[in-house]
């Protein structure tokens, strides 16, 4: 009789992908747009950038709300204009997505009052 090997192995906890998009560009968000939005992001002045709520309640009564992956207040340089820069990290297409992202700029609008610049951002394959 042989003896018996146990191994016991503690699974680590990984992020899941969205989640993983998501901290990324919060942690590196002006360099995020500096290279998938370089457009956008020279006119951003960066040393006024704050992360907002991303909480938005679309029924007050029932308590129901959505939530955003990121929404970030900033200046337009050289300007005292404000906007709200909202980034969706997604990893699976979604039929009705444009639906999904109107519906945010809708909430982020009535909630803010500001312009909104949606950004959506797409990490999967198109094939499957």
């Amino acid at each position: 009789m042989s003896p018996m090997t146990l191994v016991r192995e503690h699974t680590t906890q990984y992020l899941p992908h969205d989640q993983l998009f998501k901290e990324l560009i919060h942690t590196f968000f002006e360099e995020f747009l500096e290279v998938f939005f370089p457009d956008v992001h020279h006119h951003i002045d960066f040393t006024s950038s704050n992360p907002l709520p991303d909480e938005m309640f679309t029924d007050l009564l029932k308590g129901k709300s959505r939530k955003a992956d990121i929404v970030i207040e900033t200046k337009l340089k050289e300007t005292d204009t404000l906007l709200i820069i909202h980034v969706e990290p997604q990893s699976y297409g979604q039929t009705n997505f444009h639906e999904r992202m109107y519906e945010y700029f809708s909430l982020l609008y009535n909630k803010y009052r500001k312009p909104i610049l949606p950004i959506a951002v797409f990490s999967y394959d198109e094939k499957h």
